[in-house]
């Protein structure tokens, strides 16, 4: 995938000239429409908010994923990983568990954790196949749109989600003004199923394909520079930054709204990426011991986000050329006649996959994929939130093939993406049969 695809920045830029190419060549409007059509979606504030939403909630998991709690457990299930089976399956149900809360939270404790395994493995003399522990410490970028956390069943959870998404009134006159709740997505049935099979399934799978681990350990880790927190001793108001009680009063603090949120909701609706990011940002707070320590995880975490913030308004560029040319009813057109009710679902999987190749996140392809999705949907008399899912499930899927959020898996445990790429190839082939089977039970 390296040697085939240039950076995700360049792709986006590769596919907003093709897109402006596609609606010249088979639409009447002309290049000063379209280019007005891009500007209106690149800075539309409600994709804008959409933006800033994923970005806290990579960050904040990826802040308690730094914590001395999540090391605490970390280092509790690193105590039980005697080999390779053990570890793996240990590993993949630790980091499935984490992505199913929050897709950021498991992408660095997967991380860290399968690091922690091998330098337990090197300091114990343990035979340990690295790779496929690597391997089952990204497994939960294979789960994580079926969690809480997952970017488009919670954007569409929102109250006038759609009204602010698409520009089609007679498609919008289709849509439910109060969005679709988890009820309907996250906790339907057949989710709920799907995921079950996933943390059962893929543990299970890599434990046995550990039991075959015969070979003496190849791998070293490089020297790296200790990554300590500088303290010094706190003066005046800089006491409050390094108190204990101060930070854990505040992180309790913002958890009791969200608490109080959900309580006197009168539905499950209450579950939306401001609820998500309201009871992280309590926890990030709280697990840590203090700001200080707090801040410095936010400043480390940061940077993870920096795709999100670049990436994703080209992304809502290339929606608003879609939804103001035409192109999402003929695109949508398309997928009607080669679809039915029943193959619909599958080829929308299967598309959403192959999108996500070249859009490597959730709510970027939502934006790019998401119209013609729910146009093809009503056309074809198919619930929406089966089609939503079935998108989200595509996006799962090649997250096992596509480097992208693999880099910090990969920067923490020194692994290249060619070692991990034939266990994460297996993990993504079960999810085909999980997901298609689930699509037509259901």
């Amino acid at each position: 995938m390296t040697r085939l695809l240039p950076s995700p920045f360049s792709i986006a830029i590769i596919l907003t000239i093709l897109i402006i190419i596609i609606a010249l060549l088979f639409t009447e409007n002309t290049l000063m429409h379209i280019t007005s059509y891009w500007e209106h979606g690149l800075w539309n504030p409600g994709l804008m908010n959409f933006a800033m939403q994923m970005m806290l909630m990579l960050v904040l998991g990826y802040v308690i994923a730094l914590s001395e709690s999540a090391e605490i457990i970390i280092n509790k299930i690193t105590f039980f990983c005697k080999n390779s089976a053990n570890a793996a399956l240990l590993v993949s149900l630790s980091t499935i568990i984490m992505s199913l809360i929050n897709w950021g939270l498991g992408l660095i404790f997967g991380a860290i954790l399968a690091r922690k395994v091998g330098e337990h493995a090197l300091a114990k003399n343990i035979n340990l196949n690295y790779p496929l522990i690597g391997a089952a410490g990204y497994s939960g970028l294979m789960v994580w749109h079926g969690g809480i956390s997952g970017s488009i069943p919670l954007k569409v959870a929102e109250k006038n989600h759609f009204s602010e998404f698409i520009s089609n009134e007679e498609l919008l006159n289709k849509l439910p003004v109060n969005g679709i709740n988890f009820q309907e997505t996250i906790f339907s049935n057949m989710n709920i199923i799907a995921s079950l099979l996933l943390i059962t399934i893929i543990p299970c799978i890599l434990f046995f394909i550990g039991k075959q681990q015969t070979k003496k350990n190849k791998f070293q880790f490089k020297n790296t520079e200790s990554d300590k927190i500088i303290t010094k001793k706190a003066e005046g108001a800089e006491k409050i930054d390094t108190s204990i009680w101060f930070s854990k009063l505040i992180g309790l603090s913002i958890l009791g709204v969200a608490c109080q949120n959900a309580i006197s909701a009168q539905s499950i609706s209450f579950i939306n990426p401001n609820f998500v990011n309201l009871s992280l940002l309590g926890l990030a707070i709280l697990v840590h011991k203090n700001f200080n320590t707090f801040l410095y995880s936010v400043n480390k975490a940061i940077t993870s986000a920096s795709g999100i913030l670049i990436q994703f308004p080209l992304y809502f560029g290339i929606m608003g050329i879609m939804n103001s040319s035409g192109l999402v009813d003929i695109f949508a057109n398309i997928f009607v006649e080669i679809s039915n009710q029943k193959t619909y679902p599958i080829l929308t999987m299967l598309s959403g996959g192959i999108v996500n190749i070249f859009v490597p996140s959730g709510g970027g392809q939502w934006a790019v994929q998401g119209p013609i999705v729910l146009q093809s949907a009503l056309d074809l008399n198919i619930p929406i939130e089966k089609s939503i899912m079935a998108l989200a499930y595509g996006d799962q899927l090649t997250n096992m093939l596509q480097p992208f959020w693999a880099l910090p898996l990969l920067g923490i445990t020194q692994l290249k993406a060619t070692e991990i790429l034939p266990y994460t190839i297996l993990i993504m082939l079960i999810g085909i049969l999980i997901f298609s089977t689930c699509l037509i039970v259901f």
